[in-house]
Parts: structure tokens; C-alpha cells; sequence
């Protein structure tokens, strides 16, 4: 049984920190695995139904990394870019430990990239593929489909480099 003073140093911790942004992981993870399942259990493999002119849900799997990097490479890449994104999830844990509370949009953006990592480390290890859905076309050409996870690494990673931008400015203040 952990001890009172460990326990609050813990909370202290969490508390004082980025990891005080882990219930958006968390809000992001489950919206990622509702919507990968939901589509995965509605829709046959290659199944589209269009929602707008520019954009469709599209069932399709991803073997590889980012626009199917990789993908037709036999199997090995499966424990490849789960190990990629194992390793990324332990850094992110790692960096909201390390993020003052005071940096919250960093904190955000990291806890974002978090719930992605997750999401897709959770299809590979799973079922050997990352569920993607979310297809955006124009004139006949399709960008490579996507999904939640992917969203939220994106929009972290633009929350991180904008954060980049505001933070040199206060520093010149």
C-alpha cells in the first residue's frame, strides 16, 4: 500500500504539471476507438458512402505508417511502427511530467499527440493495421484517408508549433 507522503508527491506531480491534461488523452483515445469500431463494424473493407462532395467515409486498412508508408513491406512493419509508437507514447508521458502547469498549450498539443499514439498503437497491436475512414477528395484525386488519431497528432503538432512561435515571443518581452 503506497504511503501518504508518496501518494501526495504523486498528486503533486500530476497536479503541477502537464499530466493535468491526461482526461483530454483520454477524451480523445475513446472518441478515436468509437469511431474506428463504429466504422469497422458498419461498413465492409473498401465500403464508401459520400457525406460531401469533397469528402466520404471510406473503410480501408493501413498496414504502414503515414500515406501507407511501408505498407506492402510483408508484415514486419506491423511490430516496426508499433514499437515507433510505444516509444512515442512513453516520451509524451514523459514530457507532460516535465511540463510545467503554467505551459497549458503545450501541455494540450502534447496530450493530443498522446491520445493519436495511442489510438494507432492500440489498432496495430490489436489487429495488425491502423483503421482509417475519413476520406477527403477533389476531382477524381483521393488524399490519403485518415482517422481520429491522425487528426489529433496534427492538430497537436500545429498547437506545438504555434505554441513555439508564442513562447519565443514572451520570451523577447
Amino acid at each position: 500500500m503506497a504511503k501518504p507522503e508518496s501518494m501526495h508527491k504523486l498528486f503533486t506531480v500530476f497536479n503541477n504539471s502537464g499530466l493535468r491534461w491526461l482526461w483530454l488523452t483520454l477524451v480523445c483515445l475513446v472518441l478515436d476507438q468509437v469511431t474506428k469500431h463504429w466504422v469497422a463494424g458498419s461498413f465492409s473493407l473498401y465500403e464508401s458512402i459520400s457525406v460531401l462532395p469533397i469528402f466520404s467515409i471510406t473503410y480501408v486498412h493501413n498496414l504502414g505508417a503515414a500515406f501507407s508508408f511501408l505498407a506492402d513491406q510483408g508484415g514486419w512493419q506491423r511490430w516496426f511502427f508499433t514499437a515507433i509508437a510505444a516509444i512515442a507514447c512513453i516520451v509524451f508521458i514523459v514530457w507532460l511530467a516535465k511540463t510545467p502547469k503554467s505551459q497549458t498549450l503545450l501541455s494540450i498539443a502534447v496530450a493530443l499527440m498522446l491520445s493519436g499514439a495511442m489510438g494507432n498503437l492500440i489498432d496495430r497491436a490489436v489487429f495488425g493495421y491502423v483503421i482509417d475512414f475519413l476520406d477527403f477528395h477533389w476531382s477524381g484525386n483521393h488524399f490519403p484517408a485518415f482517422n481520429v488519431a491522425d487528426s489529433m497528432i496534427f492538430i497537436g503538432a500545429a498547437l506545438m508549433i504555434l505554441e513555439s512561435f508564442t513562447a519565443e515571443n514572451n520570451d523577447k518581452v
